[in-house]
C-alpha cells in the first residue's frame, strides 16, 4: 500500500473541496491509500523561540532532565549546565569537570548525570551530591555517545568499543569490540530488541539485548556513520555519516530504501519528533533539516539568514515534548529553542 503525502495549507479556503477531490478520485479508481493528515503550518511555520547563551566553546550534546520543561548541555569548556525552558535566560551550571564532554545522559532514578569526555574518561555526577562525583578512565579517544537500554547504561568509545553498565552500582558489565576505529553513533530499536552502532570504518553494526553481533552493514556511508536513529514503528533505521548522505535502511532485510545528499558536510545528529511523524537532521552546514519520516522528502530547512539559526556547526538536537519544541546546539556556543 503506497502513502501520499499532499501539503495543504489549513488556511486555504480550497482546502475541503481539495480533499473531496482526493479522496473521490482514490474511491474511483479502487486504489489502496494511506492518508495521513497534519499540520504542515506547524512545520513550515516552525520558529526560532529562543537563544541560550552562556557555554564558552562548542556544545556537544544534550539530554532531557527530570521534566519535561527541562534540559542538560555539556561542552568543550567542561560545563555541564540545566536549562529551563519556561527561563531560557536562568542556566544553572551543574558542575564542571577538566575535559571537553562530548556526550550526556541523564538518569532520573539517582538523580545522576553521567558524562563521557575526550579522553575516554566517565564523570558520574551525583547532582545531590555533585562534590562526590565519580570519574572512571575507561575507553580511549573519546566517549562520543551514551544511551540507555532498560536498566543498563552503554557507552561508545573512540577505542571502538560498546560497554555495557550498571548504573546503580556504577561499574562495567561487559565490553565487546566492535571496530579499530571510534563508534560514534547509537541506537536502540525496541520493536526488534536490537541495538544498531555506527562507526568510523563506515559500517553500521547490529547486536541483540545479549551484546552478540547479529549482522553488519559494510560500508554504509562512505566515510564515518556519525547518526543512527529508529523510527518509532521500528521499521526503518535512519543513518547520517561524514559523507553528508542521509539513508534509509528496512529493518528486515536491512536493504537501502533511500539515500540522498542531505547536507552539504557531515550529519551530526538525527532526532524524531515526538509525534514520529516528521524527524531532523543536524549537519556541519549550519543547517537543520525536517524530513517526512514515511516518504523521507525534504520539509523544512532552518539556516543562518532566513530563519536566524546557527552561525557554525549544529551539533546536537533534541525534541522536548513540551509543547513539541526543537532544541539545538552549536559549535557557535549556543542553543537554540524552535517553536512549532
Amino acid at each position: 500500500m503506497r502513502t501520499y503525502l499532499f501539503l495543504l495549507t489549513l488556511k486555504s479556503k480550497h482546502v475541503h473541496f481539495i480533499l473531496a477531490q482526493i479522496l473521490k478520485y482514490f474511491a474511483a479508481s479502487q486504489t489502496k491509500f494511506a492518508l495521513r493528515c497534519f499540520s504542515s503550518e506547524s512545520i513550515f511555520m516552525l520558529k526560532q523561540q529562543s537563544v541560550l547563551t552562556g557555554h564558552n566553546a562548542s556544545i556537544f550534546a544534550l539530554s532531557p532532565a527530570e521534566d519535561s520543561q527541562s534540559f542538560f548541555s555539556s561542552a568543550g569548556d567542561g560545563w555541564i549546565v540545566r536549562w529551563d525552558l519556561n527561563l531560557p535566560e536562568m542556566g544553572k551550571l551543574v558542575v564542571k569537570v577538566e575535559s571537553q564532554v562530548f556526550s550526556l545522559l541523564y538518569l532520573p532514578e539517582w538523580n545522576r548525570i553521567v558524562a563521557g569526555n575526550m579522553n575516554g574518561g566517565l564523570h558520574w555526577v551525583d547532582l545531590d551530591q555533585p562534590d562526590q562525583t565519580r570519574n572512571i578512565v575507561h575507553h580511549q579517544k573519546g566517549v562520543f555517545r551514551i544511551r540507555r537500554v532498560g536498566p543498563y547504561v552503554y557507552t561508545c568509545g573512540g577505542d571502538g568499543t560498546l560497554t555495557r553498565w550498571d548504573p546503580e552500582q556504577v561499574r562495567s558489565l561487559e565490553s565487546i569490540q566492535l571496530s579499530h576505529q571510534s563508534l560514534r553513533a547509537f541506537a536502540y530499536n525496541p520493536e526488534r530488541g536490537e541495538m544498531a552502532l555506527g562507526a568510523s570504518d563506515g559500517n553500521i553494526y547490529l547486536l541483540d539485548e545479549a551484546l552478540s553481533l547479529k549482522t553488519t552493514i559494510p560500508n554504509a556511508h562512505a566515510n564515518s556513520v556519525f547518526c543512527l536513529a529508529f523510527s518509532p514503528d521500528g521499521e526503518h533505521l535512519i543513518s547520517g555519516g561524514r559523507d553528508a548522505h542521509l539513508k534509509v535502511w528496512e529493518t528486515t532485510a536491512l536493504s537501502n530504501v533511500s539515500s540522498q545528499a542531505a547536507h552539504l558536510f557531515t550529519l551530526n545528529d538525527l532526532v524524531f519528533h515526538p509525534n514520529g511523524q516528521v524527524f531532523a537532521s543536524a549537519s556541519r552546514d549550519k543547517t537543520i533539516k525536517i524530513w517526512d519520516a514515511q516518504t523521507f522528502q525534504l520539509l523544512k530547512v532552518l539556516d543562518t539568514i532566513r530563519d536566524k539559526g546557527h552561525v557554525n556547526s549544529v551539533n546536537a538536537l533534541l525534541w522536548s515534548a513540551s509543547e513539541n519544541r526543537l532544541i539545538s546546539a552549536s559549535d557557535d556556543r549556543s542553543i537554540m529553542v524552535w517553536e512549532e
